[in-house]
């Protein structure tokens, strides 16, 4: 059998729609989540789910390529985006991620931001794509986006959207030399005067809900070649 696809799949809410949609399914665990097998379109996937954060994608990443030992990564999942500049609903394709919340006081900031950015190379993908999507640079912090870093991102990188896994699991796919694609929809969006989903998370579910289904059932289509 040839080497799956590994799709990973971050936050709880994203994947309580990813089985949903694929239901019937009987998860295994790891120790950062669940995980199933799939195959489809005559491809193998295995689904992995790795938890909120960098430091969560970053180990599960790791963890699931040494013991899958796959052909290509994917994640799936949302992302919020810069009210103005995006709109709900959008999906993004991470041609770039960077980690924004690195902060060197004693040395050179830009050294220790570039330390981890990863550019992402998207040659190997079919043309036309399998469904509209915004290539984009995708930063990425531990926290949700804050007004106050508007600016900031947007000069520095114009940034559109925002997560908080794709800068890790970028990294870590870079260091196997592992084709990846990164897919992320809008669920809400963040402007000067805060966040729409703060303190309304029943939007982010909601959005979550119909934008994962979306890109499973395209996620075949991206891997033609792979």
């Amino acid at each position: 059998m040839s080497a799956p696809v590994l799709v990973l799949i971050s936050s709880k809410s994203e994947w309580r729609a990813v089985k949903a949609h694929y239901q019937p399914v009987t998860p295994s665990l790891t120790p950062y989540g669940e995980w199933f097998e799939l195959h489809q379109a005559h491809r193998h996937f295995i689904f992995c789910q790795g938890g909120v954060g960098k430091v969560s994608a970053a180990a599960s990443t790791d963890y699931a390529v040494q013991r899958w030992q796959p052909r290509a990564v994917a994640n799936l999942g949302t992302c919020g985006g810069i009210a103005g500049q995006i709109e709900i609903g959008e999906i993004v394709l991470a041609s770039q991620t960077i980690i924004y919340d690195i902060i060197e006081q004693m040395g050179d900031p830009a050294a220790a931001l570039d330390r981890y950015a990863t550019r992402l190379d998207l040659s190997w993908l079919p043309h036309p794509y399998p469904m509209t999507v915004r290539p984009v640079t995708l930063v990425s912090a531990d926290r949700d986006l804050l007004a106050a870093d508007i600016p900031y991102l947007r000069q520095q990188f114009n940034a559109v959207a925002a997560d908080w896994e794709s800068g890790a699991i970028a990294w870590v796919t870079s260091r196997y030399h592992l084709p990846c694609l990164i897919l992320r929809g809008v669920t809400d969006l963040v402007g000067s005067a805060g966040g729409e989903a703060y303190g309304n998370v029943e939007l982010y579910h909601t959005n979550t809900r119909l934008i994962m289904p979306k890109l499973c059932a395209a996620l075949p289509d991206w891997f033609q070649d792979k």
